[in-house]
């Protein structure tokens, strides 16, 4: 199939084959772009030319210390220069590159280090504890403690380990970089957040990991020289490849350790960001800024934004502000973004909520991903009306080559010739997915299927609310009934009776939250509302007979 009939001579090459990586983005950039800011941490810069010694200096550490090709190497760090630095470094010495959630337990983090079998690990000195009793814990050999002191942050070092810049010191800048033989040798693990259970290992390969950057460049419609600000952790998903992108349009780096509103502010009025990515919640942190933490800026600001289907009335009310935000879907195991709300010039006529809801889809395939639909529990493409529901299927380079360590587990997300991604939607006529719940969360009142997604985007409208999210509460009479949990705006007020009122003037009776409980949502790292802990709460109080306080 698509041979000529005489092949004789049109081999693959070291002339016209290279496997793709996303090692070769800097690699052109250290050329190209010597002399540009590629990495920013408050005071301190890095030009391209410098980012690269710094990288070399790095594998060829690593090398030094007996790491082989294959061998995993892992941090435990927040968004800072290093992070960045170790998804060239590890992988430019042909290693494996293990991001940990900083804000995992030790038990947690302990199992991640022998289930993958770090070698080395990148501790933050504010980590250290973490890391430490994490060992304790773990199965196997311990990995070596390399230790990296944010002074810029006022951290000192626990004078225990050998620091980060002695460990670069050992290294070698015009060390050789070990590049990829096979686009689907290993490139990095990523570890899922599960709620139950054990976290799965989801390993990225190069070939997925370069694809992914090209579609994220495509989706944003990014022009060369961004600024782009790393809101989302580069322990998840890899910050959405963002640090593996950049490199590749010339770009800068901002890094973010903390984030907040004055944080957000500050970057992009001092380092002209025009790129963030963030969860919902960092839409609301912005919207909700306090006057003395907001700066002026001249430009708009290209959001994307994903996690959870954001409200539509945040949509409305973060885009005055200066931020054009784009709605993007994927999970751990896409490589982070993998749909995209592509924007269509006919919707320009629209406004308001009319707007809102349409910002508010999940998309369409990005550029790079073969195919995104919404099947049946046969496997089967459900009609396209809107209507229908089912699970979103995944297929393409785009997604992982498997759970590490996990045969069992990737047949079963593979079966059918497409990942199964355990989100329910629709599919429009023309094609847009729309998430209506995870599968866990849709509710199931009375026989009438209520999805949690669809009762807190009406919540989200009324004037108090800044952050809501709904669960199944068990019920005598019609097995579940929604609860809402609900963070208010600082200053606002809102009474229980208030808010259901308010929802019931917007949904159908059954799908009409019956209690609403006024709290701090519980909350990821990356911002994601971690509902298990709401719908234990909702447990218990039906349990005890009584309604939430």
């Amino acid at each position: 199939m698509g041979w000529l009939a005489d092949e004789s001579g049109l081999d693959k090459t070291p002339a016209n084959y290279v496997p793709l990586t996303p090692l070769s983005h800097l690699k052109r950039a250290a050329d190209v772009h010597a002399d540009r800011t590629a990495l920013v941490w408050r005071s301190s810069r890095v030009s391209y030319a410098e980012y690269a010694a710094r990288v070399s200096r790095f594998a060829s550490a690593l090398v030094r210390r007996g790491i082989n090709p294959g061998d995993v190497v892992a941090t435990l760090l927040p968004n800072l220069p290093a992070q960045a630095e170790a998804h060239f470094g590890v992988p430019a010495c042909g290693a494996v590159l293990n991001t940990i959630n900083t804000r995992l337990d030790a038990d947690t983090v302990g199992y991640i280090f022998g289930h993958a079998g770090a070698r080395i690990v990148l501790v933050d000195s504010a980590l250290v504890p973490l890391a430490e009793a994490a060992i304790k814990k773990m199965e196997g050999l311990a990995p070596q403690i390399i230790e990296v002191t944010d002074r810029e942050s006022g951290h000192t070092p626990s004078g225990h380990y050998l620091e980060y810049e002695a460990f670069l010191a050992e290294g070698d800048p015009d060390f050789a970089w070990i590049m990829p033989q096979d686009e689907w040798e290993s490139l990095a693990i990523n570890y899922t957040s599960g709620t139950t259970g054990r976290p799965k290992g989801v390993v990225y390969h190069h070939r997925g990991a370069y694809l992914a950057t090209m579609a994220n460049v495509i989706a944003w419609q990014m022009q060369l020289f961004p600024v782009v600000l790393t809101i989302v952790p580069m322990f998840h998903c890899n910050a959405w490849v963002q640090p593996w992108l950049v490199p590749m349009m010339g770009g800068t780096l901002v890094c973010c350790r903390d984030v907040t509103a004055k944080a957000i502010y500050d970057a992009i009025a001092d380092e002209g960001v025009t790129h963030f990515g963030g969860a919902p919640i960092v839409l609301n942190t912005i919207i909700n800024a306090r006057d003395e933490d907001r700066r002026p800026f001249d430009h708009v600001v290209q959001v994307f934004t994903a996690g959870a289907p954001p409200p539509a009335a945040t949509l409305a009310a973060i885009e005055p502000l200066g931020f054009n935000v784009t709605q993007v879907y994927g999970l751990t195991e896409t490589y982070g973004p993998s749909t995209e709300c592509l924007w269509r010039p006919d919707w320009e006529r629209t406004a308001g909520e009319e707007r809102a809801a349409l910002k508010a889809r999940t998309g369409v395939a990005m550029a790079m991903l073969e195919g995104a639909e919404v099947h049946d529990t046969h496997g089967q493409p459900v009609a396209r009306d809107a209507a229908h529901l089912g699970e979103i299927a995944l297929r393409g380079n785009m997604v992982m080559k498997g759970y590490y360590r996990n045969p069992e587990a990737t047949r079963d997300a593979f079966r059918g010739g497409w990942f199964r991604s355990g989100d329910i939607a629709f599919q429009t006529p023309d094609g847009y997915l729309k998430i209506t719940d995870r599968a866990k969360d849709i509710i199931i009142s009375g026989g009438e299927n209520v999805s949690s997604v669809e009762v807190e985007g009406a919540l989200m409208h009324h004037p108090s609310v800044s952050l809501v999210a709904v669960v199944a509460k068990p019920d005598e009479k019609w097995g579940e009934v929604p609860c809402a949990f609900v963070e208010l705006k600082p200053g606002m007020s809102a009474t229980e009776d208030e808010l259901i009122k308010f929802a019931r003037a917007r949904l159908a009776g059954f799908a009409t939250p019956k209690a609403v409980v006024f709290c701090d949502l519980p909350k990821t790292s990356t911002g994601k509302i971690q509902k298990f802990e709401l719908r234990a709460v909702a447990k218990l109080m039906a349990q005890q007979g009584r309604e939430p306080a």
